[in-house]
């Protein structure tokens, strides 16, 4: 069977907040619940990774029980960059998807979240890209909205 076609989309955002603070929430697995609703009524760690909670090896679950999404962070670079893969099956393979902090000088932040993944059903990818980027438009606009409050 040949490989599948590979995806990738991106959603950007300004936000007053400081960069720490964004990074904060988005790498913390167990607050997802808090600024995501109602996308993630539920969110906790299954394991904590290095430096905890959310570095290197962490797994959040994302969703509502029992159909969690399980989240594996595999770089972290405190209050700047996490990049995690999705452990769940789902009907694409080899999704990773990167949340970047930029500080601006006026106190402010850039924020981009992006993600990559391979289609496994042939002909699949545009509308899952599609679906994946408007998911991560609406998260990242609570994000900002909730780290500006």
């Amino acid at each position: 069977m040949p490989d599948g076609r590979q995806f990738a989309f991106e959603v950007t955002a300004r936000s007053t907040a400081d960069a720490a603070r964004l990074f904060e929430l988005e790498a913390d697995g167990s607050r997802w619940s808090q600024w995501a609703r109602p996308l993630v009524p539920q969110s906790t760690w299954e394991r904590q990774g290095d430096p905890a909670p959310g570095g290197v090896g962490a797994v959040r679950l994302l969703g509502l029980r029992p159909l969690f999404v399980r989240e594996e962070t595999v770089e972290y670079e405190q209050d700047r960059r996490h990049v995690y893969v999705l452990r769940t099956p789902m009907p694409i393979r080899d999704y990773r998807a990167e949340f970047v902090v930029t500080p601006r000088g006026d106190g402010g932040t850039d924020v981009v979240w992006r993600g990559r993944f391979t289609e496994r059903v042939r002909g699949s990818g545009p509308l899952i890209r599609a679906g994946l980027r408007r998911l991560l438009s609406v998260l990242i606009k609570r994000l900002v909205r909730f780290a500006e409050r």
